[in-house]
């Protein structure tokens, strides 16, 4: 195989060393998680959206805000509650009497990155209120659909659904999220420097944007020019039809699973800083993509460890 060629090759110099700067910043603030900070510049790189998921206080939602202070754009955040509306999010249509109209109030989904803190402590109905949204960059009101901005980046959080006071969130939903982290708890040198450094919230207040909304733009379209060959897109399409047979699954991954898989891996390689896709891509990605596509076939059943059986089942050609 020829030598792999750098980000010059793909992107602009600037926007290499941009992209590069980006990452370092997130790892500066969440320490010890860098392979989960590079699956997140995946999702965002990819066009899809993100879920993390796990204990309360192991950084996920600092990895959420760190993420939006380094991209540099226009950020909101939801904290998801019981008695959280669907209107709350999406916005509401108000009469107004001198004009005999109703005028639209966007909610705050209307931002370029949404921060949807501990999503699954609000129920079903209101966590559907961001279907639309994240599938296809619109909400409809009253039968009027209001495009959202471009780019759009969904980050939500959520605990252990074995807590007191979750909701799972539908397949649909879940759907919707092109891959799931969890962080876990810090390795002892991580650990070591959060406690005798500053308070996070500190230096994420203090962090400078290094990218845009147009250099987020530049770096998909360049994530659609990687290559992937025809004998990778065969091993994806072996992995989703895998699944589809293995004993431990009830349903199996989707045609656009597959899409996401492929695409995820894309923007995997151009972060590595190569413009072909490899198997390696896939692995590194492939049970955070599909784990919470998957349905046991149990209840109970542990959808990330059958996403791991199925990625060792399957050769590569």
């Amino acid at each position: 195989m020829a030598d792999s060629p750098t980000h010059a090759d793909m992107l602009p110099d600037a926007l290499s060393r941009s992209l590069g700067a980006a990452q370092d910043q997130v790892n500066s603030l969440v320490l010890g998680k860098a392979h989960e900070v590079r699956l997140a510049f995946v999702a965002l790189l990819s066009g899809g959206h993100l879920l993390i998921e796990d204990l309360p206080g192991l950084g996920k939602t600092t990895l959420a805000h760190a993420l939006a202070a380094t991209l540099g754009l226009e950020f909101q955040r939801v904290q998801f509650t019981s008695d959280l509306l669907p209107s709350d999010i999406v916005g509401v249509s108000v009469y107004d009497a001198q004009a005999r109209s109703f005028e639209f109030h966007p909610g705050p989904v209307f931002t370029q990155v949404l921060l949807a803190d501990e999503i699954n402590r609000a129920p079903p109905r209101t966590q559907s209120a961001l279907l639309e949204a994240m599938a296809e960059r619109q909400v409809s009101i009253d039968g009027v659909t209001h495009a959202l901005p471009d780019p759009f980046f969904v980050i939500a959080t959520q605990n252990p659904l074995d807590l007191a006071g979750t909701y799972p969130l539908p397949d649909s939903q879940l759907d919707r999220f092109l891959m799931r982290l969890s962080l876990g708890y810090p390795g002892a040198d991580a650990e070591r420097a959060l406690l005798a450094g500053s308070d996070r919230r500190d230096l994420i207040a203090r962090a400078m944007p290094v990218l845009g909304a147009d250099d987020v733009l530049q770096l998909r379209e360049a994530v659609q020019r990687v290559h992937a060959s025809d004998a990778l897109i065969d091993y994806v399409q072996a992995l989703v039809a895998r699944s589809r047979h293995h004993g431990g699954v009830r349903i199996g991954l989707s045609p656009r699973a597959g899409i996401a898989l492929l695409r995820a891996a894309r923007a995997y390689a151009l972060l590595l800083g190569r413009r072909h896709v490899v198997p390696e891509d896939v692995q590194a990605l492939f049970v955070a993509v599909a784990g919470h596509r998957l349905v046991p076939a149990s209840d109970g059943g542990d959808a990330a460890a059958l996403a791991k059986t199925i990625l060792h089942a399957v050769a590569v050609d």
